[in-house]
């Protein structure tokens, strides 16, 4: 506890700039240490953009107000012999559900969940059907940095706990993401400016008042892209890498549009009473909560003691490749990403590095599967691998799969599908319109072979006498 670092103060932060006419729904704001922005989970929401490589569409993306990390993801193999790219959590947005295939990653990482109401928790685990019910969005595979609003479970283990190398990644200073519960019931993701440990990184969140703080991913794979203001560039891709840009691939991104019908709900109204239960109402309680506390700094101390053995010897190893970026002459260069990812796209490369192959003939990465399409009165399968969902609890066998309205409910359609909570006067909901998402790109088509000819013939020269 004596070399553990200060506890963080809070700051004043850079003003933040409304891109919405009339109101706050959404905002972005920079400083020397981050990008970052702002928004009310009532009046925005979350869609999927799919595809390799996709960052100038994001950019290009007029109707969105801004794309950002999705989780962590990796390959696998189906019951079909086909290979996937898939989320390490699960994803729920809406009525389209992608579910992550090791089932125990899922139950051991965490997740942000947006509610009917727009109330926004974070929570551990994985997609359950309940929670599929619960939430109009869910976001999976999450590494907790920490939250105030409810302790971890036993079955939690993050994002850090499973190699060796991803211990050492602990301690690496990496670009770092971080998706935030502000104090006011609003949503924050911001991104690093230089390469920051994860004990940094919580500090930063610290100073910036956020009651919980989540990782989605990070490193190479950190994305904040909002269109027309802030792209991602080619220097930018060679500088969260570390100058390794075989491994600057993401196969989707979340992306944030304005809501056509807000969710009806009071933020706070989840925040305030989780907050109020912390506190200590016995002896007992007390040195409870004293005792985390200096478990706490004790880990504090003891990371930054790992910080300042591992790093000096990991930039040995990891140091940034190609020159210095002259416009990031004062910050500190983030370590370059080490062998150790399930980019498909970079594993793809290593493998072909021996091959007389063309960049054209090379084959493609991966993409997510079709996700599962989750209706009111159906119910979430147990399979992940499923591909049509099981009838819900109040669905006879042999007829529809959504138990019938009550006589005189309310039959008016709704034209978003988180209008209102569930049960109430809402309705019944329908689905929402699909979101206005950039047309995928099409494969490059392999280019035409040379065609070889034969020079004509040439007609000998005579000499001619002078």
């Amino acid at each position: 506890m004596a070399i553990a670092p200060p506890l963080p103060e809070k700051r004043l932060l850079a003003d933040a700039t409304p891109l919405a006419r009339g109101e706050d729904v959404f905002r972005y704001a920079t400083d020397d240490a981050v990008f970052a922005l702002d928004f009310d989970p009532r009046k925005v929401r979350l869609d999927l953009l799919e595809g390799w490589d996709r960052e100038a569409d994001a950019y290009a993306d007029s109707a969105a107000l801004a794309y950002v990390s999705g989780p962590m993801y990796e390959r696998h193999v189906n019951n079909s012999g086909q290979e996937i790219t898939v989320p390490l959590g699960d994803i729920k947005l809406g009525e389209r559900v992608w579910r992550g295939r090791n089932r125990t990653a899922a139950r051991q990482r965490a997740f942000v969940g947006i509610r009917h109401d727009g109330r926004v928790d974070f929570g551990y685990g994985e997609l359950t059907p309940e929670r599929a019910v619960r939430y109009d969005s869910f976001i999976g595979g999450l590494h907790s940095l920490y939250n105030d609003l409810e302790s971890p479970p036993s079955e939690y283990r993050g994002a850090y706990s499973i190699s060796v190398g991803q211990q050492i990644r602990y301690y690496l200073p990496r670009i770092r993401m971080v998706i935030g519960l502000r104090g006011d019931g609003r949503l924050e993701v911001l991104m690093s400016r230089e390469g920051l440990t994860l004990e940094q990184t919580r500090a930063l969140a610290r100073e910036r008042g956020l009651r919980a703080a989540y990782l989605p991913d990070h490193a190479s794979k950190s994305r904040l892209i909002v269109p027309g203001v802030k792209d991602f560039s080619e220097a930018d891709a060679n500088w969260i890498s570390g100058g390794a840009t075989s491994f600057v691939h993401v196969p989707y991104l979340l992306r944030l549009s304005r809501r056509s019908v807000p969710l009806q709900g009071d933020l706070l109204a989840s925040l305030t009473p989780r907050l109020g239960a912390r506190n200590c109402g016995n002896p007992l309680q007390c040195g409870q909560t004293l005792g985390g506390q200096l478990l706490d700094r004790a880990l504090a101390g003891f990371n930054r003691l790992m910080e300042e053995g591992i790093q000096p010897v990991a930039r040995l190893i990891w140091a940034p490749l190609g020159p210095k970026d002259p416009q990031r002459l004062g910050v500190r260069a983030p370590l370059r990403e080490p062998p150790i990812t399930a980019d498909p796209m970079a594993l793809r490369e290593l493998q072909n590095q021996g091959e007389d192959r063309s960049p054209v003939e090379a084959p493609l990465a991966p993409d997510l599967p079709p996700p599962l399409l989750l209706q009111e009165g159906q119910s979430l399968p147990q399979d992940p691998e499923a591909v049509t969902p099981e009838p819900g609890p109040g669905a006879q066998p042999g007829t529809s799969e959504v138990a019938p309205e009550p006589p005189g409910a309310d039959q008016t359609p709704a034209p978003d599908s988180a209008s209102g909570a569930p049960g109430t006067a809402a309705g019944a909901l329908l689905k929402p319109p699909a979101p206005l998402l950039p047309p995928p790109r099409l494969p490059t088509p392999p280019l035409p072979a040379p065609q070889l000819t034969a020079p004509p013939p040439v007609a000998p020269q005579r000499a001619v006498a002078r």
